[in-house]
Parts: C-alpha cells; sequence; structure tokens
C-alpha cells in the first residue's frame, strides 16, 4: 500500500501556505498535491496597489512550481472541473482525476458580477478582487485621469469583503491628489453595509468612527444600507433602503470610474454537492474546520460557509482575512496529523484576525480576537504607520511564499508575545 494522498484544491493565500504546513505536520506519513488554475501565486492585498500602479503585477507574484517541486509538494495548475465527493475523486480540466485519501478545499470565491446587471469587468466597473482584474483596472485609471470625473467605490448586496473597498477608495484619493486633479473628482462610497466601519463584522473596536472620519476629511461622501439594481455605462442606479426593508431614496450616480466588489459564491468545481456546501456554494464545516458529511474533506479560507454575524437590511456577508485563514490552514494540519496517527481531531482555530488597511499616506489597523463577536480583543488603531507596516508585510509574505514556509519562529514568537494564536488552547 503506498502513503495516503492529502490533495489541497486551491493555490491562493489559503491554499499555498496549507500545502506547506501540511507537508511539514505530516513528517512524510502521506504524499501531498496541489491542485490549481493557475502557476502563480498573487498577493491579492497588494491589489489596490496594481490598480494605481504602484506595483506591477510581476512583483506581488510568485511562480510556483518550482517551490512546490522543491518542497516535494505535487503540482498542477490544470484547474479542477468538478469534485466527485462521494467517490473521493477530484476530476481535472484535462479529463483526468486525481483519487484522494483526504481533501482539503482552498479554492477563494467565485465572484457573482452577473448577479447584477453591468457589473464587473465584463460591464461598466473595474474590479480589484484578482490582480490581472487590477492591471485592467490601472489601464482604465490611466484613461480616467485624461478625462476625471466622478468615482464611485464601494461593495454590492452579499458582499463579504469591505476591507479592501476602503481601501481602494482612500488610495484613489491619494493618488488624485498627487496628481493635482483630486478638485476635478467627486467621490462617493456605496456599501450594503448598515453603517461605515461595520465590514461585515459589526464593526471592530472604533472602526466607525475612524472610517467616518477619513471618509468625511477626504470629502468622500457615502451611502449605506446601499443596493445596486442595476450599472449602465457612465451610471449607476442605487437604492437606499430603511430599517425595515423599504427603499428610502433612490440615486442615480453618475461616474467616469468605478470599482464595487461583487457577492462572492462557491467555485462551479464544488457548488450544489449535498451534504457539502450551502445554497450558495460555500463548504460546510464542523469546528474542526472539517466537512460533517464528508469527514475526509476540510475546508479553509473564503470558501468556507460562516453565517452573518446579525441581521441587516440589505445582506452583508463576512469577510474571512488572512490570519484567520491561517488560523484555520494551521487547525486543518494539526487534525490531519493527529488522524494520520490513528486519533481523532482536536484542533480548533481561533479565527482571530488582524487586518492593516492601508490609504496611501496612512490607514487603519484592528486586532478582532475572535473575529466573530462577541470577542476577548476588540482594539482599532490609525495612523502613517499603518502604510509602513502594509509594506513591510507585503514582503515578508511574498517572502515565505517563495521559501516554502508557512510560519518561521520569529514570526510565531512574536504574535504569542502579543497574545495572538492561531490554535485554541
Amino acid at each position: 500500500m503506498g502513503k495516503p494522498l492529502i490533495v489541497v484544491l486551491g493555490a491562493g493565500l489559503g491554499g499555498t501556505i496549507a500545502s506547506y504546513e501540511i507537508k511539514a505536520a505530516v513528517k512524510g506519513r502521506a504524499d501531498v498535491m496541489t491542485v490549481s488554475d493557475t502557476d502563480s501565486y498573487s498577493f491579492i492585498p497588494s491589489n489596490p496597489w496594481v490598480a494605481v500602479r504602484w506595483r506591477e503585477p510581476e512583483a506581488i507574484q510568485v511562480h510556483l512550481p518550482p517551490v512546490f517541486a522543491k518542497k516535494k509538494i505535487g503540482f498542477t495548475s490544470v484547474g479542477a472541473k468538478r469534485l466527485h465527493a462521494s467517490e473521493k475523486r477530484l476530476e481535472l480540466n484535462d479529463g483526468t482525476s486525481i483519487t484522494y485519501d483526504y481533501l482539503v478545499i482552498a479554492t477563494g470565491p467565485d465572484l457573482a458580477f452577473n448577479e447584477i446587471e453591468g457589473l464587473g469587468p465584463q460591464g461598466h466597473t473595474v474590479s480589484v478582487c484578482q490582480t490581472a482584474h487590477a492591471a485592467d483596472a490601472a489601464d482604465a485609471f490611466d484613461a480616467f485621469v485624461e478625462n476625471p470625473g466622478p468615482i464611485v467605490v464601494g461593495a454590492v448586496q452579499g458582499a463579504s469583503c469591505y476591507g479592501p473597498a476602503y481601501e481602494f477608495a482612500l488610495i484613489l484619493d491619494t493618488e488624485l491628489r498627487r496628481r493635482k486633479i483630486r478638485d476635478k473628482v467627486p467621490m462617493t462610497f456605496v456599501t450594503a453595509e448598515p453603517y461605515i466601519g461595520h465590514l461585515g463584522l459589526d464593526g471592530v473596536g472604533d472602526t466607525k468612527s475612524l472610517l467616518e472620519s477619513e471618509l468625511r476629511d477626504r470629502h468622500i461622501k457615502w451611502i449605506t444600507n446601499a443596493r445596486v439594481a442595476k450599472v449602465d455605462a457612465g451610471l449607476m442606479h442605487v437604492e437606499e433602503v430603511n430599517d425595515d426593508g423599504s427603499v428610502k431614496k433612490a440615486h442615480d450616480l453618475p461616474f467616469g470610474y468605478s470599482m464595487m466588489l461583487p457577492a462572492f459564491r462557491g467555485v462551479p468545481a464544488v457548488s450544489n454537492i449535498e451534504g457539502l456546501t450551502n445554497p450558495r456554494g460555500f463548504i460546510i464545516i464542523d469546528k474542526h474546520q472539517r466537512n460533517p458529511a464528508f469527514p475526509e474533506i476540510f475546508a479553509l479560507g473564503v470558501c468556507v460557509a460562516i453565517p452573518p454575524t446579525g441581521p441587516t437590511p440589505v445582506p452583508v456577508g463576512v469577510p474571512k482575512t488572512g490570519f484567520m485563514i491561517e488560523s484555520m490552514v494551521t487547525a486543518i494540519a494539526a487534525n490531519l496529523a493527529l488522524i494520520l496517527e490513528g486519533r481523532e481531531p482536536t484542533a480548533e482555530a481561533t479565527w482571530n484576525a488582524v487586518c492593516l488597511a492601508d490609504f496611501g499616506d496612512g490607514g487603519v489597523a484592528f486586532v478582532a480576537q475572535p473575529q466573530i463577536p462577541p470577542r476577548n480583543v476588540n482594539w482599532a488603531s490609525s495612523g502613517k504607520w499603518v502604510h509602513l507596516a502594509k509594506i513591510g508585510f507585503e514582503k515578508y509574505f511574498l517572502r515565505k511564499v517563495r521559501k516554502g514556509e508557512s510560519e518561521p519562529f520569529y514570526e510565531k514568537l512574536a504574535m504569542h508575545v502579543m497574545g495572538i494564536r492561531k490554535l485554541r488552547f
């Protein structure tokens, strides 16, 4: 009998780090293989910088095959067509299949632009959700600054990632001021959140006041409880909703440039599998990151099903932030090691959140322990140091990916000193 095979589906932030950490945790008792639809890792948090040409795409990408080969992790960039969970089989896009013993789903989301007419790169708004999208957004921004006009930035109903929307609005403000054309660009922030700084988390610390102050100081108007009905060329139709769901006011917002984050859903390869996914295609997991119906399947990151923090007039999802995802990785790696030893999984991720939101010349940082309220730690702060910290973190994380490391000793030590842990004890 050969060794058990652990397949990691996805090579984004969660999948790449999971491959490294699982390989180290199982200590040669299982083979590890990663299935991706691309051979490059992209540092998604830097996409807003790409969209204003503060970074070129290749500066935030890592070519993965040599790294995986060095770590003795199998790798293919053919991509997955369909998961056949009852057969423990992953069908690939080239018609071949991989039969696994354990599967770790880390696909990230499918971007639901088509749920709103005219939304997204195929419509009338740009995107920073993927690095290729951000590169196209940079081309559109180059054209925009030649003929400046109104800008609309935000996140539509059902979105579950709000930080990049705030980042991009404020980065645009910084760049436009540097170009000395900010006075020609009225800006509006449009969000499904019930209040500024909600972030899908019912706020963290004083994010409401901090972010309202940033928008106000930079002359950015905002509309909350917003539902985007339709996007035409140069015109966004937005319904501002009352607490009871009725329409308070209809807004027709002209724009020369717009970036709106979409709602997310599960990727087609794993959607609509009874017992595995919820109606939106997100993976159902227990406290050990394990699917109850298919116990050989684990999941982490944006593809995981998490209920909203509470009812809101317009649907608002919960974000899965970087450190939270890394805590899921550590729990899965520990649980797979236990299973291979013939023991039951016991590791639980803390789902703690440590976030740096860069505004180009400052930013907001917050720590939420755990990310979902009620919390043991609920802290937020702002200042120029956040921008510098984000630059440092980008360089550090890309170095980790290039070296095939999940969590160097000094990172673990620093987090423990601050009382920020990945696993519950």
